[in-house]
């Protein structure tokens, strides 16, 4: 059990930082952000959208209890995730921009399957 929460909360203050780096660099009015966003053939403010929509999940998977909302922070993350790898593959990105996405899969799965088991044990 305490290798599963140190693992736990390996991946998910991990996640929450790349996240919230992510969030930020949203909101910053930098030239690279706007170049980005054209090239994904996205306006802006969807990422300014997206940016809080970070903020709301992490704040979700911070706090204590709330397992429903946790579990829509999860899905939402998981969501965000799949559009932004879905919008690199679909414009033609080479793989080496896209194939380190798979680190944030990798960080989101394991923050989420540590904290089932984490709940599984405290319900028995």
């Amino acid at each position: 059990m305490k290798t599963t929460k140190i693992l736990y909360w390996v991946f998910t203050v991990l996640l929450i930082a790349l996240m919230l780096f992510s969030a930020i660099s949203s909101f910053r009015n930098d030239p690279k952000s706007a170049d980005f966003a054209k090239h994904l053939g996205y306006p802006l403010y969807v990422f300014k959208f997206l940016a809080v929509a970070k903020i709301l999940g992490v704040i979700a998977i911070l706090l204590p209890g709330y397992a429903r909302l946790k579990e829509w922070a999860y899905a939402g993350f998981f969501f965000d995730l799949s559009g932004a790898l879905y919008s690199f593959i679909m414009i033609g990105d080479p793989a080496a921009n896209w194939m380190p996405m798979f680190i944030f899969y990798i960080l989101l799965f394991g923050s989420y399957i540590c904290y089932h088991k984490i709940l599984k044990v405290k319900q028995v």
